[in-house]
């Protein structure tokens, strides 16, 4: 099945008309697992997948919060002597040059206590799932056995990771201490929050420890566009289209074509045949909402090449040739097999919600087969993702 050409992570839209429809689904239903994982204040927001997420982790009153405070330049976490300070965790944005947009979150304690504590570290845990750089702060206690814990599981989990020996007005580390990071080819450096002390060596660090593939300019199909390319945008205005405004992809990819020197031309779907007559120079590429995917299928000739806004997004935020091999697996579910829908963005459940109704039923009428289907929406995923056989 030719669908997508993938030449290293370069994607060329070319869509046969027999695959265009399942093209929805590779955009759509994400088959991922963590090793092929990719990676808000009131400053602009850029899209949660183009931030960089650096957690700062460490035992309650390490210093985390005061840290995030003398990293950013700014008071945005609570500081207190009393340990347990911070609770949930606390995002803030940030612009770290010349990595760009980053997200610091500042963690609870990895050794808090009770029930509550419990939950805290679960919390913690969750988030660095999501993390594309783990900060563990050390304080003047040094290296603990709960410190080894965590730095061991961010190991497992392929995090790069930064070691941070924190209130050195205090004391410096100790040589133990600094030894195990050398055994252990761990990167580190000596600050004071308090003091500001080896802030900007931090800085640095971070930005050293940044994947190469973070710190390049991402684009949604820039590099399919040349000057004077035409490509036409299928934007449905339906009940779970935004008031007043356009949705993020379809605004960002007019930013796009208008950088690249091409030629929008946005319409509904409804406006696709006489749109086309009235063109003397036919798109260079369609590029459509997934609901409408149909019957742009149905109207835009076959030597045209057609993709999704969806596509697309999964190309800029994550490995999109990973997601492909996700959505081969649909040919291989059987009756019964439980798939769960991640809903990552925050919206009112329409009767024709996408999510919980659409795919669905494109995957029943696809497959001929009934799967248990389940929900999770938010940032985080289920503990036990094992049992799903879809993602």
């Amino acid at each position: 099945m030719k669908m997508l050409e993938c030449v290293g992570f370069v994607w060329k839209g070319v869509l046969a008309r027999s695959e265009r429809k399942l093209a929805t689904i590779c955009g759509e239903i994400l088959h991922i697992s963590r090793k092929n994982k990719s990676r808000r204040g009131k400053m602009p927001k850029a899209p949660r997948g183009v931030r960089t997420i650096i957690a700062l982790t460490g035992r309650r009153n390490a210093g985390k919060s005061s840290l995030i405070n003398a990293i950013t330049n700014q008071d945005i976490a609570i500081v207190s002597a009393t340990p347990g300070t911070t609770t949930d965790p606390v995002a803030k944005s940030y612009e770290l040059i010349p990595i760009g947009p980053v997200t610091f979150y500042d963690t609870g304690g990895i050794d808090d206590i009770g029930e509550l504590g419990e939950k805290r570290i679960k919390s913690t845990n969750k988030i660095l799932w999501r993390t594309d750089i783990a900060v563990v702060v050390i304080d003047d206690k040094g290296i603990t056995a709960d410190d080894k814990k965590l730095i061991e599981k961010i190991d497992k989990l392929d995090i790069p990771n930064l070691i941070i020996f924190n209130k050195i007005d205090i004391v410096l580390p100790a040589k133990q201490d600094l030894e195990f990071c050398k055994q252990h080819n761990l990167n580190y450096c000596l600050v004071s929050a308090s003091q500001g002390q080896g802030v900007e060596e931090a800085r640095k660090k971070l930005v050293e420890l940044a994947p190469e593939h973070l710190k390049k300019e991402r684009s949604l199909a820039g590099d399919l566009i040349e000057k004077g390319s035409v490509l036409m945008l299928v934007t449905p205005i339906d009940l779970s289209a935004p008031k007043g405004r356009l949705i993020l992809p379809q605004v960002q990819m007019l930013r796009e074509i208008l950088d690249n020197n091409g030629i929008a031309i946005t319409i509904k779907e409804s406006e696709i045949e006489e749109a086309w007559a009235a063109l003397a120079k036919k798109p260079d590429l369609v590029i459509t909402d997934s609901q409408a995917i149909e019957v742009v299928n149905q109207k835009i000739p076959q030597h045209i090449a057609v993709t999704t806004f969806s596509i697309l997004f999964a190309r800029y935020k994550g490995d999109l040739p990973t997601l492909y091999e996700g959505a081969e697996t649909i040919d291989k579910l059987q009756d019964n097999d439980k798939i769960l829908i991640a809903e990552t963005c925050s919206h009112n459940v329409q009767c024709d919600d996408i999510g919980r109704f659409k795919i669905p039923n494109w995957l029943h009428k696809y497959t001929g087969k009934k799967f248990q289907f389940e929900v999770a929406a938010g940032h985080d995923f289920p503990e036990d993702l094992e049992k799903y056989k879809l993602i």
